[in-house]
């Protein structure tokens, strides 16, 4: 143990079991390997331990980092607090009395908080190159549908018509908000706390700026007390998966109800359905159910640590221990969700016909009707209530609005004429809205050579960032 030497007795072993955070945090080990090796040369550096002692020290650590990837060593079969405890032990084992230097001028805490800072950074990085690929994937399959008319709902009850593409890209926007959250984290985690100590700092002349530059960290931390205690950044970071996650469940019910019988607008390919044990002919899509169905789990990672958090005086409780699991488990849920979804949507079935004459003539088309009626110099409001009352009528007589006759028509308002008979056109229904944001299919187009080229933009910048 790190801390031994105020003890009389070793720790229980039923206590150290329960402690132990070695078989989760040890996917930190090469972040923690990268924190010592940057301190180790900062404390060569400053004069504070040899050249010599650095030197030994950063070949020791290359060592541990072989052998552990080769297989050679595996700090989980033995009874280690943790990975930090695991590293510096064995390098004890290798090089001897220089490793006992190398936890000079830092605490465990600082330690801690420093890679754990760079696996944030990292997972708020991949995640977001996997939310840009999802992106392009949407942008490619919506640049074969502005004109692929499906009805738009309100209540889950028809509204207006749009078009397939126009609702994928109200994803595209989603997903933009989810990057840019993940920008937001990746900026809250680039703060360096190495240097922090326990939670005072320390007495001895270190250079912190060079320890953060080594590691990639744009700036240090100000307060001691704050660094350590501080896990803002993973709440975050477990925020931006419980939104993005959010997104991606309503994403999946769409597609659950577009692949059934009832709405038959989509196939999803057979490698990402099952069947049934016992009914022969099902094909059930599994695959969006259970990406639904996760993020339930994502929540309640966001929940646990915002909850262990609330009462901790500061600095550092052990309870913050607590941090990384639900951490490691929303990145793991929510990047293989990001993957599984873009394959869906690569080898997706449209049925490109499947709403076109259903909705000839539907109802969706109320509001249009009554713009024209704006049009011809009818208040809006007293507009919405003849169209009201032609809807009415409509159903009452089972018929759809592009079966009226004019005279029917006029019955409600004198100001009808032939020209609204065009208006009850389904397949000109897109291109008569000509607001900013509207689903025109020439406003799409241009939506979507206008996002293609940012993200295009975003995709080199997103290869030449440094991620640690």
């Amino acid at each position: 143990m790190l801390w031994g030497g105020r003890f009389d007795k070793e720790i229980n072993s039923v206590f150290l079991k329960f402690s132990s955070s070695i078989k989760f945090d040890i996917i930190l080990l090469k972040y923690d390997l990268a924190v010592s090796k940057a301190h180790a040369n900062m404390l060569g550096a400053c004069g504070i331990i040899s050249k010599n002692e650095t030197s030994e020290i950063i070949k020791g650590l290359e060592l541990i980092e072989e052998r552990f990837y080769e297989g050679l060593w595996n700090p989980i079969d033995k009874n280690y607090e943790d990975i930090h405890s695991a590293v510096e032990s064995y390098l004890t084992e290798l090089i001897g009395e220089a490793a006992k230097k190398l936890h000079t001028a830092r605490s465990r805490n600082d330690q801690v908080a420093t890679g754990f800072r760079m696996w944030i950074k990292d997972a708020a990085l991949r995640l977001s190159n996997l939310l840009l690929e999802l992106q392009k994937t949407f942008l490619d399959l919506a640049g074969q549908h502005t004109r692929t008319i499906i009805p738009g709902y309100t209540h889950l009850q028809r509204a207006q018509p749009v078009s397939f593409a126009f609702h994928l890209l109200a994803y595209v926007e989603m997903f933009e908000r989810d990057k840019t959250r993940l920008q937001n984290v990746f900026s809250q985690a680039d703060v360096c706390p190495l240097g922090s100590g326990a939670l005072a700092g320390t007495t001895l002349k270190i250079d912190r700026n060079m320890t953060a530059r080594e590691l990639g960290f744009s700036s240090v931390s100000a307060n001691a007390m704050d660094s350590i205690s501080d896990r803002d950044f993973v709440i975050d970071f477990l925020n931006s998966c419980t939104i993005g996650m959010m997104h991606l469940s309503r994403l999946s019910e769409e597609l659950i109800l577009w692949s059934s019988s009832e709405w038959n607008f989509i196939k999803i390919d057979d490698t990402l359905t099952t069947g049934s044990s016992l009914m022969p002919q099902k094909k059930n899509p599994d695959a969006a159910e259970l990406i639904r169905g996760k993020f339930g789990r994502i929540q309640g990672s966001y929940v646990a640590v915002s909850s262990m958090m609330k009462g901790l005086p500061l600095s550092y409780n052990r309870d913050m221990q607590e941090d990384k699991e639900p951490a490691f488990d929303s990145f793991k849920t929510y990047s293989e969700s990001l993957a599984l979804m873009k394959d869906i949507f690569e080898n997706i079935i449209i049925n490109n016909e499947r709403f076109i004459f259903e909705i000839e003539g539907d109802y969706m088309l109320a509001t249009d009707i009554a713009d024209w009626l704006v049009d011809h110099n009818i208040p809006f409001r007293e507009a919405h209530n003849i169209v009201g009352k032609i809807s009415r009528y409509a159903v009452e007589n089972n018929t759809k609005l592009n079966d009226l006759t004019i005279n029917e028509l006029k019955d409600f308002c004198e100001v009808f004429d032939d020209s609204v008979l065009e208006i009850l056109d389904i397949n000109s229904s897109l291109d008569r809205k000509i607001s900013f944001g509207a689903p025109n299919p020439r406003i799409v187009n241009e939506h979507i050579k206008s996002l293609k080229k940012s993200i295009e933009i975003e995709s080199v910048n997103f290869n030449t960032k440094k991620n640690i």
